[in-house]
């Protein structure tokens, strides 16, 4: 078997091994969550993102970047600030009222997996660059971009609305399967 490696690497002497000398994953810390997760949005934006030189064709200095991101993003109603009166129940326990705030959007998480640069036109001066530094061009603006602009997406979809009334659904068959015969979830005003 050391023959047939040995032999192996004489015939690909370039040939590339992987060792990953990664430490053990550190575990900073933990938090109890008091929200209901009430629903998601799968999004997915074309970033065209294009860097020019005042006085030079493109062919020379500059870049043009089409990246495809892909993400999601959250709604979810907080239930660890509830006031103290937030839950009344009625004399005869046979009714109960609700209120509770409107649900809030947690921040794109792009998908690494499904998120890439689809193409990339450099100029002269970019490729010559690329090919004296140190470290790979850094990709982090494209992703940042991404994320803002499927952020703002979901702000102006019907998200929040979706997961208030799921959050409605779901306290109106919790308690009603408690024994209650009337629930009114009353919502905060709108932010």
């Amino acid at each position: 078997m050391v023959g047939a490696r040995l032999t192996w690497s004489w015939l690909d002497p370039l040939g590339e091994r992987i060792v990953d000398r990664s430490g053990p994953v550190l575990l900073r810390s933990m938090q109890d969550l008091s929200r209901f997760e009430a629903a998601t949005g799968d999004f997915q934006v074309v970033v065209d993102l294009e860097k020019d030189a005042a006085f030079l064709p493109d062919a020379i200095k500059g870049s043009r970047t089409l990246f495809i991101g892909a993400g999601r993003v959250d709604a979810y109603v907080d239930f660890s600030g509830l006031p103290k009166g937030a839950v009344t129940v009625s004399p005869d326990r046979s009714a109960v009222t609700v209120r509770l705030p409107h649900a809030e959007l947690e921040k794109a998480n792009l998908d690494n997996k499904r998120s890439y640069v689809f193409a990339q036109q450099r100029g002269l001066f970019d490729r010559i660059s690329d090919l004296l530094s140190s470290s790979p061009r850094d990709q982090q603006e494209l992703y940042l971009l991404a994320e803002r602009k499927i952020s703002e997406a979901a702000a102006a979809s019907d998200l929040r609305d979706r997961a208030d009334k799921n959050t409605r659904a779901m306290l109106e068959g919790m308690l009603k399967s408690l024994g209650f015969t009337t629930v009114v979830i009353d919502h905060a005003a709108k932010p």
